[in-house]
């Protein structure tokens, strides 16, 4: 995966058949569905890889227990087979986490022991464990923080939970070793049509160089996410609302907040929502939010009602209680929502469901959907793109097909904070040998080494200390400021490896710093 080598697959393709616009979990899974069944594939992405919401999500492969109670069973069933297979095609990154949902009612644990049974068989065979209902003793060894006034039992049940951002830049490798063009950092300005409006390709703007490209190709997939209604602007000569945005927040805490292995489900918070504490990398990762807003933003920024929801609700079912100064990092994502045919529904009655859109001019984009099933949504839009007659048919092949890094990984592999890059882990810890000072820590504070921060730059396409920081090492989610106090030497390392001089290091720093400020969350408001 190097952007040079990618760049050069520009000038000597004259026409491909899949062109696909943005670089999150739909876009990225598309590009491997479609490289995988042998088509000539390129991805464009604006920034990085997973830069908006496929790297702030709540970290979990899961069917979706709320949607279940909303008696969603078509997406729970979907979603808990493609839960399934995931944890096979990328056993590095997904792992069998057990939650436990502590009750205060007395029929509270009859009732979600009944629904979660429910949720169990809809998994079939790639069930994951089943769950149990647990005495209030039980609930208290396995929650040990849990607060124990007026606790009366609780249910025991299993879901998976994964890396986001690294699942991306994973696919990304697969899809790049299927063949497929990938480039980060190169955004597209216009939809190249034909004299009868049908759209023909797309043109695109090096961010780096400024170099502008027409790209010709048969089937053009519009897969940005929460920008998918700028990139309709261009499309459509009428304006429509195709996706709404939905902002949900994580705030990120020391373990000791939730010491042990099991997670923690509230399934209704005082105004109806989930909230779910998981541990990610020897972190507390505790959310989410779902508030309706009105703009877009590459970096959305936590609302101080969302901060207090989060800290509140999380107060009052831990007995120690976490503050403001307790938050080592926030951040916020935005869902791309199908928009609803009323305006002003509330975000609960918003499908989560995927839907394809075919507009006249042939342009086929991608609305709502979760990384959960982000590879049935990439097998449906090419299947969409054969039905429509942009592609000869050729069959999906990523039912089975291994993930970039997969292998089996279990509880003490996971003691190695490396565990994350799978097969590639010898190739880093080679790095190290071959380099000795990429043996020093990051930050001393975490286990991150300059190795992975090298590699990152040589064969993942970090291009910036952002990508670096946020996506590829996860120091920005776990730690906003020692993220913070290692950008310099982060943004040197970058220097060297990409030959950037001394203002382009400063000005790399000072943009880092002012995105890193929206991770931080001042102690007093």
């Amino acid at each position: 995966m190097n952007r040079s080598e990618q760049l050069t697959k520009l000038d000597n393709t004259e026409k491909w058949d899949v062109i696909i616009i943005g670089g999150g979990a739909s876009g990225l899974g598309t590009a491997v569905d479609a490289a995988s069944r042998g088509y000539k594939t390129i991805l464009f992405e604006a920034v990085d890889f997973a830069k908006g919401t496929s790297s702030r999500s709540t970290k979990l492969v899961h069917g979706g227990v709320r949607y279940l109670a909303q008696g969603d069973v078509h997406l729970v069933r979907e979603a808990l087979k493609e839960r399934g297979l995931l944890a096979q095609n990328a056993a590095h990154l997904v792992k069998n986490q057990s939650f436990v949902i502590p009750n205060y009612h007395l029929l509270s644990g009859y009732f979600y022991t009944i629904g979660l049974k429910i949720y169990d068989l809809l998994s079939g065979f790639l069930s994951l464990g089943s769950s149990k209902y647990l005495s209030k003793k039980k609930t208290i060894e396995m929650l040990p923080n849990v607060e124990e006034k007026g606790l009366v039992n609780g249910v025991i049940y299993h879901d998976g939970q994964f890396d986001d951002s690294r699942l991306a830049i994973n696919l990304a490798q697969t899809a790049v070793e299927n063949g497929a063009c990938l480039l980060n950092y190169i955004k597209v300005t216009n939809l190249l049509k034909d004299e009868t409006n049908k759209i023909i390709g797309v043109q695109v703007q090096d961010q780096e160089s400024g170099i502008k490209y027409d790209i010709k190709g048969s089937a053009v997939i519009n897969a940005t996410g929460v920008f998918t209604n700028a990139i309709m602007k261009l499309n459509d000569t009428v304006y429509k609302k195709y996706i709404v945005p939905s902002q949900g927040i994580h705030l990120v805490l020391d373990k000791s907040f939730l010491p042990g292995e099991n997670a923690l489900m509230i399934p209704k918070t005082k105004d109806g929502r989930v909230l779910f504490a998981v541990p990610w990398h020897n972190r507390i990762v505790v959310g989410t939010t779902d508030t309706l807003i009105k703009k877009q933003s590459l970096e959305p920024i936590a609302l101080e009602s969302e901060i207090q929801f989060v800290l509140e609700t999380a107060q009052r079912f831990l007995a120690k209680k976490p503050e403001r100064k307790d938050v080592l990092s926030v951040f916020a994502g935005l869902r791309p929502l199908a928009a609803p045919k009323e305006e002003d529904k509330s975000t609960k009655e918003v499908s989560r469901s995927h839907k394809i859109i075919v507009s006249e001019t042939g342009l086929i984009t991608i609305t709502g959907g979760k990384w959960t099933t982000y590879r049935k949504i990439a097998e449906d839009i090419i299947d969409k793109a054969i039905k429509t007659g942009k592609l000869q048919p050729k069959e999906c092949h990523t039912e089975h097909l291994s993930i970039h890094g997969n292998q089996p990984t279990n509880a003490p592999d996971r003691e190695n904070h490396l565990y994350i890059y799978g097969t590639d882990i010898s190739k880093i810890i080679e790095l190290q040998e071959s380099e000795p000072e990429l043996k020093e820590k990051l930050h001393p504070n975490h286990e991150f080494t300059m190795a992975e921060v090298v590699w990152a730059i040589r064969y993942e396409m970090a291009r910036t200390v952002d990508d670096i920081l946020a996506r590829r090492v996860r120091l920005l989610f776990l730690d906003a400021r020692a993220a913070i106090e290692v950008s310099e030497k982060t943004a040197r390392v970058l220097a060297k490896e990409l030959n950037h001089n001394e203002a382009w290091i400063h000005s790399e720093i000072s943009n880092f710093r002012q995105i890193a400020k929206g991770f931080l969350l001042s102690e007093f408001q």
